[in-house]
């Protein structure tokens, strides 16, 4: 029986702001070494024993999935986009209702994509051990083996012991405080709940028909009437809006009398907040995590982290800090203080800083860019376009634009002028002239656009043509 990995991937990852944003959630960054979770997830879950995968995001990351599922060199994966997030319950179902007409007889691994798992072999194994249990109509669950008293995380209590194999799930256990954290580690029988599922398609579908029959029709009808967007699809935003927002333990797996535990003591962390991303990373003497350009002197216990290129950030005499810089923002917070990190981007929304949700890359279908220099009437920009990309051919009510190549070569068209613009040169679009640029060569084409006018918004575009199928509300 196939095995469809089906891979949850929105969601904004406040705790780890600032290199966790509303526009570029943890799930795709590179938190730990120089591969992102998502990547990781999709890496973890590839093989002989596994489908393509199902990947459930919102629009904003659909190109961003599809450019990551591309470096790992994945096709024929298959992509829903949520209308809006409405937690794993609805997300579960929609993936299990498209698997019926798809995949009817697979088993369905539900997987977070923003959790670190380093090593594969060992979760493959434990995947391997609950299949039986799932091709036997049993809704399977992973736990963790607890290795402190964790406060941030539920729990699973087994009804025996697991002898190596699966045991069957007494309850589930809300976050503790430290005092029951402590004992449910010791009692042996407890186990990080991971939010990991393996179950069969027809398995589910009847949980969710027994425990949330209301909604199901909701759901049915919101994927029946999902629509091909390129190599997307996108689930029916009005059917969507009406499903209730709730988790599939809450809706299902709480209620259910047929599940079962694979205990798994391999490393698993969902780096929730700093102080569990530290813990990941390789640690000095004193118990230091520096990446980048950071530098330590006299600290102990600290993270420090340069995320911008070219930055030096230095800790002298830090203790129990979390600090880390990208171009547009800086955090620095106790360690102790991890979990409320959250916090500071509702303040920062409240106050009506960009920094609370966008990123200082601008991530495109073509590429990405960064503002560099923002003034009165001028806007600075560097600009990324991927080998093939394309940006839409379009026009600008309020301002102008100055095209400088610094690596590779741009194709530009500039009103009914089509030509090659190479490294060290440049080109001028005026006010109104329709315009594009494409890279038409095999490795990444970087230019400076300087923008000049009365109003350098990014919704200044009349878009007249777009390989990508955007509507004339979109950026880029």
């Amino acid at each position: 029986m196939q095995v469809i990995p089906v891979l949850l991937a929105g969601g904004s990852g406040t705790r780890l702001w600032p290199l966790s944003r509303k526009a570029f959630p943890k799930q795709f960054a590179p938190l730990v070494d120089q591969t992102s979770l998502f990547r990781a997830s999709v890496r973890r879950l590839t093989g002989p024993q596994f489908g393509a995968p199902l990947v459930i995001t919102g629009s904003d990351f659909r190109f961003i999935v599809t450019e990551q599922l591309q470096d790992e060199g994945i096709d024929g994966a298959t992509v829903l986009i949520e209308p809006e997030g409405r937690n794993t319950a609805p997300a579960v179902l929609a993936a299990a209702i498209w698997l019926e007409r798809t995949a009817p007889d697979a088993m369905m691994l539900v997987a977070p994509s923003d959790h670190s798992i380093p090593d594969a072999g060992a979760f493959g194994r434990a995947v391997d051990i609950g299949r039986a249990a799932a091709a036997d109509g049993q809704l399977v669950t992973f736990g963790i083996t607890p290795t402190r008293p964790e406060t941030g995380y539920g729990y699973l209590e087994l009804a025996e012991a697991a002898g190596g194999g699966v045991a069957p799930l007494q309850r589930f256990v809300e976050k503790p405080d430290l005092a029951t954290a402590q004992r449910l580690m010791e009692s042996g029988n407890h186990l990080w709940n991971a939010g990991i599922f393996l179950f069969t398609v027809t398995a589910i579908l009847q949980a969710y028909a027994k425990h949330a029959p209301g909604m199901i029709d909701a759901v049915r009808q919101a994927v029946e009437k999902a629509e091909s967007d390129l190599s997307f699809q996108r689930i029916d935003p009005a059917a969507w809006s009406q499903v209730e927002d709730i988790s599939i333990d809450y809706a299902v797996m709480e209620k259910a009398d047929n599940l079962a535990v694979v205990p798994f003591s391999g490393g698993w962390t969902d780096l929730g907040d700093w102080e569990s991303v530290s813990r990941e990373m390789q640690r000095d003497g004193a118990g230091n995590s520096v990446t980048g350009g950071a530098t330590v002197l006299d600290c102990e216990n600290t993270l420090l982290r340069a995320e911008q290129d070219g930055m030096a950030v230095v800790g002298l005499g830090l203790k129990d800090l979390v600090v880390v810089s990208t171009r547009d923002a800086v955090l620095v917070a106790d360690k102790s203080r991890a979990q409320d990190v959250k916090n500071v981007v509702g303040v920062l929304k409240e106050q009506g800083a960009p920094q609370a949700a966008d990123f200082q890359w601008d991530r495109r279908p073509w590429g990405m860019f960064e503002t560099l220099a923002r003034g009165d009437r001028f806007q600075v920009k560097r600009i990324v376009v991927k080998p093939g990309g394309i940006l839409s051919l379009q026009s600008h009510h309020h301002r102008a634009e100055h095209w400088i190549v610094v690596q590779g070569t741009a194709k530009v068209t500039i009103d009914e002028e089509v030509k090659l613009v190479s490294e060290n040169e440049s080109v001028y679009v005026p006010l109104g002239s329709v315009h594009r640029m494409e890279n038409p060569g095999k490795v990444p084409m970087v230019l400076i656009e300087v923008q000049t006018g009365s109003y350098l918004g990014e919704d200044d575009i009349v878009r007249l043509e777009d390989v990508y199928d955007r509507g004339q509300g979109a950026k880029g």
